[in-house]
């Protein structure tokens, strides 16, 4: 099973990777079946956590970078059949059989999607279509999507083994919240990263990041992480300020956003206070 939740984790990553590469309507549905394939990782982590089996997140790296877009297609088709090769080691049925069929309709799909050249997506020009940036602007905007594309991913997998190993309904509430507004932000920084020639996948995860024992020094540490990046997003709109418009709209609007990260964070530091 460890084998298998490996394969769904790399495979759920190469295909919303390969979403930020697409600039067709095939991305919307590259992005839903990422969903879905997210969703068969909280599964089998949910039957890990029934039978009392210890689990990580370590995988290995993703190799996204391709020229055609067909390639890493035919990249993800081979990591769904790996998938279904090793699902008979998830004893539950009912998982088994959604899965099986929604990774038999996924692949008739991707075999269907129409090719495009995505070389542009690693290109290294670090420059955005039909917006003249200033050098401070190109290289603030540059560090700033490296750091927040690897941020945005920790947060998603930190909150869901948060959410998954806890019973706590008040708490869950906010971790899926927390999910959701990262991978609406890893979509946008990913994109944006496609865009510049800069794309490039997290590294892995460290496990103590996500497996901690201290809720509350979590909480605390992740409020301030959360102001640290609404600094930076401020720094970041002042710089893109003079080149875009929309650029510095955009990242003021990131920073309002973390607002309600920090207001979900200590509401949830006050609700663990009670106990």
């Amino acid at each position: 099973m460890k084998e298998l939740f490996k394969n769904i984790h790399e495979a759920w990553l190469a295909t919303l990777f390969a979403g930020f590469m697409s600039q067709t309507n095939s991305r919307q549905e590259l992005y839903e079946f990422s969903n879905i394939l997210f969703k068969h990782l909280t599964w089998i982590e949910n039957d890990f956590i029934k039978q009392n089996i210890d689990y990580n997140y370590d995988i290995n790296q993703v190799p996204i970078r391709v020229e055609k877009l067909s390639v890493m297609l035919n990249d993800i088709i081979r990591r769904m059949e790996l998938i279904e090769s090793t699902l008979s080691s998830c004893k539950d049925e009912h998982i088994t059989f959604r899965m099986r069929s929604d990774i038999d309709y996924m692949k008739s799909i991707l075999d269907k999607i129409p090719d495009e050249d995505v070389s542009y997506a690693f290109n290294m020009k670090k420059e955005f279509p039909n917006v003249a940036l200033t050098d401070e602007a190109r290289d603030a905007l540059t560090l700033f999507l490296f750091e927040e594309s690897y941020k945005e991913y920790e947060l998603i997998m930190v909150y869901n083994y948060s959410k998954a190993n806890s019973t706590d309904v008040f708490l869950n509430r906010i971790y899926q919240i927390l999910i959701d507004e990262s991978l609406f932000h890893l979509r946008s920084f990913g994109q944006m990263m496609a865009q510049m020639g800069i794309l490039g996948v997290p590294r892995s995860l460290m496990e103590e990041i996500y497996k901690f024992d201290d809720l509350e020094q979590f909480l605390k540490d992740g409020i301030q992480e959360e102001i640290g990046a609404k600094d930076e997003c401020k720094r970041l709109a002042d710089a893109v300020s003079y080149s875009s418009e929309h650029f510095a709209s955009f990242f003021t609007f990131i920073n309002n956003q973390e607002n309600y990260h920090i207001a979900l964070m200590e509401e949830a530091l006050e609700h663990i206070g009670k106990d």
